[in-house]
């Protein structure tokens, strides 16, 4: 299974890593290529801004990177939303998104950043989560399709 990941948003990145990880449990090699606002997640908490110039670090300003600073894609309420949706998880004991991340790198899923996205945002290697795949370019992630017998695109 061959997932591209190409937003960032909580209601996007949590179904993407559920099935990926579930995936993986079933046995499947699965694959999820972050790209564009989906690689944003993949970039470590503690870092704040991201960019190599001034629109790049504005882009990351606007739209904090990180797990822990998703948003929803819509209802987002001044972020009541995103707490309401992380409530309601938590209660029915839904795995977090960090959660299932970690599931994902111990299921050996191959989390792979996109190498052009990386370089048009200005994102750094050292600045990603650990456990996340070299950068590789779309051809790549294309050939992995074609020999996926599962593509999602979320």
């Amino acid at each position: 299974m061959t997932i591209i990941a190409w937003s960032g948003d909580l209601d996007r990145m949590w179904p993407t890593l559920i099935l990926g990880s579930t995936g993986a449990a079933y046995g499947m090699q699965t694959t999820i290529f972050f790209t564009f606002w989906g690689l944003f997640p993949l970039v470590r908490d503690d870092v704040r801004i991201t960019g190599t110039n001034a629109m790049t670090k504005a882009l990351a300003a606007m739209n904090r990177p990180g797990m822990s600073h998703m948003k929803l894609s819509k209802l987002q309420m001044a972020g009541a939303g995103a707490w309401m949706m992380k409530k309601l998880a938590s209660d029915q004991s839904v795995s977090s998104p960090t959660e299932l991340i970690e599931m994902c790198r111990d299921l050996d899923v191959n989390l792979w950043p996109c190498e052009m996205t990386m370089e048009l945002l200005g994102l750094r290697r050292d600045q990603l989560i650990e456990g996340v795949g070299e950068p590789v370019g779309a051809a790549t992630a294309l050939s992995e399709m074609g020999r996926s017998q599962i593509n999602l695109f979320i």
